[in-house]
């Protein structure tokens, strides 16, 4: 944890952007690095990574990854791949390197379709809805700590897109996750117009109704620079699907500052990546998170804010939803 705390220590909080029901506190932190590695979408877009079916047959919860290139490939949890035979996410943040060949744990995020589209992956240029990527980190920590893997709770992933689609009111042949972002362009756009990047911004601490939902860390400027866009979206798509979408709540930057000293002071447990360095879970009384950690750096931190439901802690959006039985 010592790293996850000293990145959490160092990283400043600037003054706060608010747009509707979305606030975002950015993240800065002092940083002259050139990553020495590509991003999947990068990798992807220059052909550098091949991501398929397992196999023809295919399997929903795995993936075939191959890196062509000699840098390692930073890949993010929650990241959409779109074609085969249905579109997946990434079930955790792995560094897989140069010239490997590995199996990367996943899951669906498009219910009703299992015919091939395409023979491989490309890029979503989306991540799963923050909402979700709560419940989805949580059961992934949990499946860690009790030695199954990078598993996830497929059900509960796809109860709640369609939930999702059916609040928003989206139409989707196929219950797919894309579809609901696509169906919002417009509305995600004008709240991408109202958040800027600004000078050594790492990461952003995220609240919705006027109250802290999630921090996001990359350990440098031009890696959060690359996923800005897709994480403020995953967050206005839930502020979108709020009771209270028209208004805008203050939020105190003390509320943000509790919330990182509340990560700060977590729990961590170590587990063996899947490729190169190491993946730490933390829990506080308030907070639950995972960083990938490798070396002394942190390539990726997420947090994200505990629920109580049935005297139970979890890590869940305040709505309710109806849930639904697997067909």
């Amino acid at each position: 944890m010592e790293h996850i705390i000293s990145f959490l220590e160092t990283a400043k909080l600037a003054r706060k952007q608010v747009y509707r029901n979305l606030t975002v506190f950015p993240l800065l932190a002092p940083d002259g690095s050139t990553p020495d590695y590509r991003t999947l979408e990068q990798a992807l877009a220059e052909k550098l990574i091949q991501i398929a079916e397992l196999n023809k047959e295919g399997s929903v919860p795995e993936l075939k990854l191959k890196n062509l290139g000699k840098k390692s490939v930073l890949i993010i949890e929650g990241e959409e791949l779109v074609g085969a035979k249905q579109n997946r996410i990434v079930n955790s943040s792995f560094f897989i390197a140069g010239k490997t060949e590995v199996v990367i744990p996943v899951s669906c995020v498009e219910q009703r379709r299992w015919t091939y589209r395409t023979e491989s992956f490309a890029s979503g240029k989306r991540m799963m809805h923050a909402s979700l990527r709560r419940a989805h980190q949580e059961e992934v920590n949990y499946s860690l700590k009790a030695g199954r893997g990078y598993q996830s709770d497929q059900g509960r992933i796809w109860n709640d897109i369609s939930d999702k689609l059916e609040r928003m009111e989206v139409h989707s042949p196929t219950a797919a996750m894309a579809d609901a972002y696509e169906s919002y362009e417009d509305p995600l756009s004008e709240f991408l117009k109202n958040f800027q990047l600004i000078d050594w911004q790492v990461g952003a601490v995220f609240a919705v109704d006027g109250r802290v939902i999630g921090l996001e860390g990359f350990g440098c400027h031009d890696t959060f620079k690359r996923f800005f866009d897709k994480l403020v979206k995953s967050y206005a798509l839930d502020a979108l699907d709020s009771r209270d979408k028209q208004q805008s709540k203050s939020v105190p930057p003390d509320d943000a500052r509790r919330f990182i000293a509340s990560a700060a002071k977590s729990k961590g447990e170590n587990h063996p990546s899947l490729g190169l360095g190491k993946k730490v879970t933390f829990e506080s009384r308030t907070a639950s998170g995972s960083a990938l950690v490798e070396g002394d750096r942190v390539l990726h931190l997420s947090a994200f804010r505990k629920e109580k439901t049935n005297n139970k802690s979890r890590v869940g959006f305040r709505r309710s939803s109806h849930r639904r039985s697997l067909r």
